[in-house]
């Protein structure tokens, strides 16, 4: 196990993505992309991210099981119900979807090539890493969602 997976909590990235964004942006006026409405765009965004993390939420507090994203080996059950139909990691698009808002707020295109690298991160060091212990715990019956589910969207 690498010492990074696990240990980041995925909210703090998204906070470090969104000052690198504001950063690239603030040091590439260049790249400025007037975008019409964008207050009302970024609000879009921010509410679809939102409404994908709280469902992701509110599915695991349903099912009783934790949503703790550094102790996946304590989850009491498998979640596949709900925006769980759709996504394997629904609060993490979600998080990705509050980033794009972020930058159409930003109005600057250069901000934009960090989104794939925020998803890398996530996939390295936090998805892959859930899902060996998810697969390790559930077994077959996680190996059938992680066939018929998409990781993201």
């Amino acid at each position: 196990m690498h010492r990074l997976e696990l240990k980041i909590p995925p909210a703090a990235v998204v906070l470090v993505f969104a000052g690198l964004m504001r950063a690239v942006a603030e040091l590439a006026p260049w790249a400025a992309v007037a975008i019409p409405g964008k207050e009302w765009i970024a609000l879009a965004l921010w509410l679809i991210g939102m409404m994908l993390i709280a469902s992701g939420i509110a599915t695991f507090i349903a099912a009783r099981t934790t949503a703790n994203p550094f102790t996946p080996d304590q989850s009491s059950s498998l979640v596949t119900h709900g925006v769980y139909r759709f996504s394997r990691n629904p609060m993490y698009a979600g998080f990705l979807l509050l980033l794009a808002a972020w930058n159409v707020y930003l109005e600057n295109g250069l901000p934009l090539l960090l989104l794939p690298l925020f998803v890398w991160y996530l996939n390295r060091f936090q998805i892959i890493p859930e899902e060996k212990v998810l697969l390790t715990k559930f077994g077959e019956d996680y190996a059938n969602y992680l066939k018929t589910v998409r990781r993201w969207l």
